[in-house]
């Protein structure tokens, strides 16, 4: 996973909470992702990142590289901080055809987008400037005519960029955060950017808007597909500050304009810790989008108990839209199968301990309830007999929940929490869990549902065990897979 001698390698592997199969930094603080890209056979992954401690601050452009999305190499930073100039969210383009002549002649090459946050004691002012790379993301070059978009304002920031190919010109979205807006812009170079129109305020308005994402989500079956727009809210999320709600509608190439079908407006992840997650630029045609986020919550981020790095993304998540009787949503199906090993098979009925075997993290556990009758039901992950976390499905309240308040360190009031996404009731009773050391990322409804919360138990043993509302049995199968640990 990251660049690191063997002795190295072998001290953060065994470090309490380090996560086994989600990326992580060697060290110091990070948060949202940013420009994620395919390019040249390997996946970037940017990041905010302090390379000088981990508590949020210096914001500079961290780096990591893949070849597969789940095992990365942590490389040096990409874009640090300059002349008190954080280095704020933002995307990669690949400038297939060097329209901003940033390229070498016949080359295509890698091209960023950025909020600049300049902060004085006289005013904060957010800026978007470009920097571009000829070698293949290792090194980059600030544009010396930076800022290429500057509207005189403190809040304005997180561009998501992408090609438009039926217009045939640049495309961005970006957040005016206060106002609770969505604007659109259009350029021919990267350079020189036109506005086009605005969406906003709807939805939730409860926070200030960030990181938009704009993009093609295509059906399950691949006939026909809906244009998503993704916006981050912080505070203001169902489940306790910042979260990410998504609409569901048409874009013409100038507006984007919301379907009046049901569904049309949701929530990416209705648990407390998934935040900016954005999808990857330059995949090949006909891919689905991927989009990875941010694995925390600005309500507690800085009280995370790991050392000595303080945060984590969450796995690279594959989108479709799902259409049946209840309506629209967005389908979200984790990359985990290249890390599946041992495995277990679930095939009768059960009453209590799934499994004798005590599993350690990581390890995915996949679920199917068939048409159960009971009103409360799920499965509960035991460190010992006093921490657990419930994951379930209430049939009367029409809900799937985590409730991760026994699940071990409380870290702040704010994580005592039990999060909670409305069930569709027509839609199947089935579960995938994904338990790290420190998180545990659950998809229900056929990854209509998502929900990712933090734990940080009190070891790091785990009983599977099965619950119902009246304790009697429930028929059940599915598969207990353990995971290969991505560090190399």
């Amino acid at each position: 996973m990251l660049a690191l001698s063997l002795a190295g390698a072998q001290t953060i592997y065994e470090e309490r909470y380090r996560p086994q199969v989600h990326f992580s930094p060697r060290r110091h603080w990070t948060n949202d992702p940013n420009g994620l890209v395919y390019f040249h056979g390997e996946y970037h992954l940017f990041f905010q990142f302090n390379p000088l401690g981990d508590e949020w601050g210096h914001m500079s452009w961290g780096h990591a590289v893949s070849t597969d999305l789940l095992h990365w190499l942590e490389l040096p930073v990409a874009l640090p901080e300059k002349d008190d100039e954080m280095v704020f969210t933002g995307s990669v383009v690949v400038d297939t055809k060097n329209t901003s002549g940033f390229c070498a002649p016949g080359k295509e090459c890698l091209v960023a987008i950025y909020t600049g946050n300049r902060h004085s004691s006289q005013e904060t002012r957010q800026i978007q400037n470009l920097a571009y790379s000829v070698d293949d993301g290792r090194t980059w070059t600030r544009y010396a005519r930076n800022p290429v978009l500057d509207l005189q304002m403190a809040d304005f920031r997180d561009p998501s960029v992408s090609w438009d190919d039926q217009e045939g010109h640049w495309r961005m979205a970006i957040s005016l955060p206060t106002e609770h807006k969505i604007r659109f812009y259009a350029s021919p170079d990267l350079k020189h950017w036109t506005p086009l129109s605005e969406f906003g305020p709807a939805g939730d308005v409860d926070g200030v808007w960030e990181c938009p994402d704009l993009l093609r989500i295509p059906a399950e079956s691949g006939d026909g597909n809906v244009w998503a727009l993704k916006v981050g809210l912080n505070p203001g999320a169902p489940q306790g500050g910042s979260g990410e709600q998504y609409f569901l509608g048409h874009f013409d190439g100038k507006r984007f304009a919301v379907s009046d079908a049901r569904g049309a407006h949701g929530w990416m992840d209705y648990g407390k810790d998934d935040y900016c997650a954005i999808s990857f630029n330059g995949l090949p045609r006909g891919e689905k989008p991927v989009v990875i986020g941010w694995m925390s919550n600005w309500q507690y981020a800085a009280q995370l108990p790991t050392s000595p790095w303080r945060g984590q993304m969450s796995l690279p998540r594959r989108l479709s839209l799902h259409r049946d009787q209840a309506g629209l949503a967005i389908k979200q199906e984790p990359l985990s199968d290249a890390l599946h090993a041992e495995h277990t098979a679930i095939l009768a009925t059960h009453s209590g301990t799934i499994s004798n075997s005590i599993q350690k993290p990581p390890f995915e556990l996949d679920l199917q309830f068939g048409q159960p009758t009971e009103q409360a039901f799920g499965v509960r992950i035991y460190n010992d007999e006093q921490h657990w976390t419930e994951i379930g499905f209430d049939r009367l309240k029409l809900e799937f929940y985590i409730d991760r308040t026994k699940s071990g360190d409380a870290i702040t009031p704010d994580f005592l929490t039990k999060t909670i996404a409305p069930l569709a009731a027509n839609r199947p009773y089935d579960l995938k869990i994904i338990v790290d050391r420190s998180s545990v990322e659950a998809y229900a409804q056929n990854g209509t549902i998502t929900m990712t919360n933090l734990i940080f138990p009190s070891s790091d043993n785990s009983r599977l065990a099965l619950f119902s509302a009246s304790g009697k049995e429930l028929t059940v199968k599915g598969d207990v897979w353990k995971l290969s640990k991505i560090w190399k």
